[in-house]
């Protein structure tokens, strides 16, 4: 009888799980619709991140790959993104949007599966051209969902959670592909069959259909695209991502000069990571607190944080102190921008500003590199400091430029 009781408490426990309420401000939604656009969060940070822990390794696992092979395996997922990403919003206007969430989370795990049985390194880089294809199909719908469903502080506040949900997911695949390409490099793919999840969820979302816009909502103040503001934001979420690139680029030199080993390197990455992750959970009380000064202080910390790493005697305790105040700063601004984007445009046309937004982000994952050399060869430098400095100049630069407009600037400010 004990048994049967336990069992119908945790059926009821599971029932009334799937029948919660989450507010929208629009009204409410089930929270097993929310975790599925959590789940679409969760996987847009998967692309190439499963490569990372086999590219020291490829000599050896493919001993006649040409340079060119490696580079495309490198390059050519987010060469492929970018173009599909823009697609994808210019697709989401008259289209129907799960149908295209299914379609590329599909195309996602198929290339997924694809590169666990690859035998061959141009398998890999076709998987990963494929993959490229289904993760900027889904990309804008990452954050365009949450602005279907959502409005207001509870837009901000999910478009916080989402950009945590994403770190948080690429900190954990990071070190599970790490350890599994450890064990077996055709294992390391094995965190590319989270899509399966989403899939699963889909569903739940066909059955919740997003309510309009309220009357009041800030979208409804916009007619049509506002083209500038996009294009401001696109430049601004280009600086500040490349800004911070520096950390995931370059933080294994600083430690290797500090003496550190590539373990203590891929700490500091993470913490970074977990630091952009952070402020997502109590972003509208940071916005409450800071008001048009949020992007102001987010800058003036990630200057500092970046300025911590350029210490020409860096240490473990610099180098994760300054991964950290870089990471909080530009994980406060990053869902403000696309907050920005989505009330620059009506509803009808908030994933499109989304999509134009958010490719720039893998523009700048793509060029980092080259703006890194360049600089050092331009200043005649080859210090391993000099980026962090360079950088957090440039980003101490754009705080004073906040500092000045962010009364009247909706880029640097306030859209209220």
């Amino acid at each position: 009888m004990s048994y049967d009781w336990c069992g119908r408490a945790i059926a009821n426990r599971e029932r009334n799980i799937v029948r919660m309420k989450v507010n929208t401000g629009k009204g409410t939604m089930p929270l097993v619709a929310l975790v599925a656009i959590w789940s679409v969060s969760a996987i847009v940070s998967l692309p190439g991140l499963a490569i990372s822990p086999i590219l020291a390794k490829l000599d050896t696992i493919f001993p006649h790959a040409s340079e060119l092979e490696v580079e495309m395996l490198e390059s050519l997922p987010s060469l492929l993104i970018i173009p599909f990403v823009l697609l994808s919003g210019r697709w989401s206007i008259k289209g129907n949007k799960l149908q295209l969430l299914f379609a590329g989370t599909l195309i996602f795990l198929l290339s997924g599966i694809g590169s666990m049985l690859s035998r061959r390194l141009v398998d890999l880089v076709v998987c990963g051209a494929i993959m490229g294809i289904g993760a900027g199909m889904i990309i804008p719908l990452s954050t365009g969902l949450v602005v279907d469903y959502f409005t207001g502080d509870r837009r901000v506040r999910q478009l916080g959670v989402s950009s945590a949900v994403n770190n948080l997911t690429l900190v954990i695949a990071t070190s599970l592909s790490g350890y599994l390409a450890g064990v077996e490099w055709h294992l390391a793919f094995v965190v590319y069959l989270l899509p399966i999840v989403t899939l699963l969820l889909i569903p739940a979302l066909g059955r919740t259909k997003p309510l309009p816009e309220p009357p009041s909502g800030a979208q409804h103040r916009q007619t049509r695209l506002k083209r500038g503001m996009i294009v401001a934001l696109a430049i601004f979420y280009f600086a500040i991502t490349y800004l911070s690139l520096i950390v995931t680029f370059n933080t294994s030199y600083l430690a290797e000069r500090a003496g550190l080993d590539s373990s203590m390197s891929g700490l500091v990455i993470s913490l970074f990571f977990l630091a952009i992750m952070a402020p997502g959970f109590v972003l509208n009380t940071i916005i409450s607190k800071l008001g048009s000064r949020t992007n102001l202080w987010s800058l003036v910390v990630m200057g500092i944080g970046l300025g911590m790493m350029s210490l020409s005697h860096p240490t473990m305790l610099s180098l994760s102190v300054g991964a950290i105040f870089a990471g909080l700063g530009y994980g406060v601004m990053q869902p403000i921008v696309y907050d920005k984007a989505a009330t620059n445009a009506p509803p009808e046309l908030s994933t499109l500003a989304l999509s134009i937004v958010m490719a720039v982000n893998y523009l700048a994952i793509l060029v980092a590199p080259f703006i890194i050399d360049g600089l050092g060869r331009l200043f005649h430098t080859s210090s391993y400091e000099f980026p962090f400095m360079f950088n957090a100049i440039a980003t101490l630069l754009l705080a004073i430029i906040a500092a000045v407009t962010h009364n009247h600037s909706r880029l640097f400010g306030s859209d209220d």
